[in-house]
C-alpha cells in the first residue's frame, strides 16, 4: 500500500475536509500509532496504521457518498446551526456517513449543491485554482439591456475586486422590467452574483443554482436529493484531476 499523507487519510476517513484536517494536526489533536504529529506532509499506510483523533480512532471509509441536492430558499448552508434555523442537515439527519456541503448557497438562494462524505474532493471542488463552472438561473426586477449584459461580461468591480461573468442569457422576458437571466461564473465568492446585479441597480428576486462544473440539477425537486451516476462522477473526477 502506497504511504498517504495523513490529511488526505483524514478526509477520505471523513473526519474533515482535508483543509480542516490540516488545522488537526496542526493543532495537535491527531496521533499516529501513539504518536502525536505536527507535521503536515507526513505520510502513512492507512492500512496498518492507527489513527486517532482527539484519542478516537478513526475508521477508513470503504464507500464514498456523492449527492446532488436542491436547497430550499431559507435553508442555511451548514450541517447543522446552534440556533436552530433550518439547515442541510435537517435534511439527511437518516444518513449514517457524515456528509460536507461542496461549497455554498446563501439562505436566500436555491438550487444545486453537492454533498459528499469524499473529504479530498470537497478541498479541490471548493479550491479556486480548479474554477468549477456555477450557472444560475436569475429572476430580476427592472430593465435588463444589451448594455447589462456587455457589462457582467467585462466585468464590474466589487469591493472584493473584479467580478466577471462568463457567459449571459435572457431566458425569459415576462414584460420589459420583469425577466429570468442565466449567468455562468467561475467566482465562488459571498454573494457575488447578486453583488452583481446591485452593482446594475437591478433588484434579484430569486436566485437558483442549476449547475456545478459538468453536475446539472435536472429533474430533482426542492427539497429533495438523487445520487450522482457513474457519468456525472467521472466527468466530476476529470475536472478535478482526481482520476
Amino acid at each position: 500500500m502506497a504511504l498517504v499523507r495523513l490529511q488526505k487519510i483524514l478526509a477520505d476517513a471523513g473526519v474533515a475536509s482535508r483543509r480542516a484536517s490540516e488545522v488537526l494536526i496542526a493543532e495537535g489533536r491527531v496521533s499516529v500509532d501513539g504518536i502525536q504529529i505536527f507535521e503536515l506532509g507526513s505520510k502513512f499506510d492507512p492500512e496498518i496504521s492507527k489513527v486517532e483523533v482527539d484519542g478516537e480512532a478513526i475508521r477508513s471509509l470503504k464507500t464514498k457518498t456523492y449527492l446532488a441536492f436542491y436547497k430550499p430558499r431559507g435553508v442555511i448552508s451548514t450541517m447543522s446551526d446552534p440556533e436552530g434555523r433550518p439547515n442541510l442537515g435537517d435534511f439527511f439527519h437518516t444518513r449514517n456517513e457524515r456528509l460536507f456541503h461542496v461549497g455554498r448557497l446563501d439562505r436566500e438562494s436555491e438550487g444545486l449543491i453537492l454533498l459528499t462524505n469524499d473529504g479530498d474532493l470537497t478541498h479541490r471542488a471548493t479550491h479556486p485554482s480548479y474554477g468549477m463552472l456555477k450557472k444560475y438561473l436569475i429572476e430580476i426586477e427592472g430593465t435588463f439591456t444589451k448594455e447589462n449584459i456587455d457589462t457582467l461580461l467585462k466585468g464590474v468591480i466589487l469591493e472584493d475586486g473584479l467580478a466577471r461573468a462568463l457567459e449571459v442569457n435572457v431566458v425569459r422576458e415576462i414584460n420589459n422590467k420583469h425577466h429570468w437571466v442565466e449567468v455562468s461564473i467561475h467566482e465562488g465568492r459571498f454573494h457575488i452574483v447578486r453583488r452583481m446585479f446591485e452593482f446594475l441597480e437591478i433588484e434579484v428576486l430569486r436566485l437558483i443554482r442549476t449547475d456545478f462544473g459538468p453536475i446539472s440539477m435536472g429533474e430533482t425537486k426542492e427539497g429533495r436529493w438523487r445520487v450522482l451516476n457513474s457519468v456525472e462522477l467521472e466527468n466530476l473526477f476529470i475536472g478535478l484531476k482526481l482520476n
